[in-house]
């Protein structure tokens, strides 16, 4: 019997967060907190649940944020090493990075998603008895506009991949790719012969990956996520949040050093660490990012007050 080969996990952490702003300001987006823990963190830690011990983080904005928070690995137990994509030209030209760094097969995570998902094992799992190329984790979607905003997925003879559609315009299923890869060393070769799209001016990467299966080579689906969404704007980092509150069935997660006057009223909401606040005042379905000052009382609901913001005399906040 062969030996399974050792897989690496990857993150890929250099976007600018444009349309996340004022949030993305001062962190990039891999670290925005679902439930007062960067996202990166719930991804390096299922790898790691995984089996996986080497990681890899592709980093640009922001990079000393990322570097400082996760070090070299060692208090999370595993190992961590980064490099740098200098220029935003797209999801593959960031995977092309790698190519120098890694001797096998790799598991990959857009540093902008938060998932809700079984076990990664599962996938790891495919990619080793099935020997494909690659394997991509999928969702069954039920709402044909989240499709659109990803990439769609076409099934062929023996539940082999037959054709990836980066934002379709139309869907034909109910198959949704999640921003999860486990890519062997064909994609290298691959990358090498994507070209720039018209639509974006980027390297697609699901451009690569249909050269692999115009190529003959197999690409496998593995079904894990429950829930999932790429983070993009606020809302989406609220809406993480609200289903991260209901997944864990807590009522709310209150972080260190916080300030809550007698009075304050805390429904399904996220405090994080070092907010204070000045008087009684009722939260209801909102996050409260670290170090925000709230000044006075009032009704903050399904918003999210950040550290740039303070709020006072007495301000009805609601809808971010």
């Amino acid at each position: 019997m062969s030996k399974k080969r050792d897989i690496t996990g990857v993150v890929l952490s250099a976007g600018l967060g444009s349309r996340i702003k004022p949030l993305s300001f001062e962190t990039p987006k891999p670290l925005l907190p679902v439930c007062n823990k960067p996202i990166m963190q719930y991804q390096l830690e299922a790898m790691a649940s995984a089996g996986i011990k080497d990681f890899i983080i592709v980093v640009g904005y922001l990079k000393e944020k990322i570097m400082d928070y996760f070090g070299d690995g060692s208090a999370w137990g595993f190992r961590i090493k980064y490099i740098e994509q200098e220029k935003a030209l797209g999801i593959a030209h960031a995977v092309g990075q790698l190519e120098r760094h890694v001797d096998g097969p790799f598991l990959l995570f857009l540093g902008d998603i938060f998932t809700i998902h079984r076990d990664l094992g599962e996938v790891v799992n495919t990619f080793h008895q099935k020997k494909g190329s690659v394997v991509l984790v999928v969702k069954n979607e039920e709402n044909p506009e989240f499709i659109k905003r990803n990439f769609a997925i076409q099934l062929g003879r023996g539940g082999l991949v037959k054709k990836v559609i980066e934002k379709p315009r139309y869907t034909i299923n109910k198959l949704k790719g999640c921003g999860i890869y486990l890519f062997d060393l064909p994609i290298f070769d691959a990358i090498r012969r994507t070209p720039r799209t018209a639509l974006r001016d980027e390297y697609e990467i699901t451009n690569s990956i249909q050269i692999l299966i115009e190529d003959g080579f197999k690409v496998h689906t593995s079904e894990i996520v429950e829930w999932d969404m790429n983070v993009t704007v606020p809302e989406d980092l609220l809406e993480c949040n609200m289903k991260a509150l209901k997944h864990l069935y807590m009522k709310n997660v209150i972080g260190e050093n916080v300030t809550l006057p007698k009075g304050t009223e805390v429904v399904n909401s996220v405090i994080g660490n070092n907010v204070k606040i000045s008087a009684p005042i009722r939260i209801s379905d909102s996050v409260i990012l670290p170090g925000a000052r709230i000044g006075a009382g009032g009704d903050i609901r399904r918003s999210i007050v950040s550290s740039s913001v303070a709020i006072g005399g007495g301000i009805d906040v609601a809808a971010i």
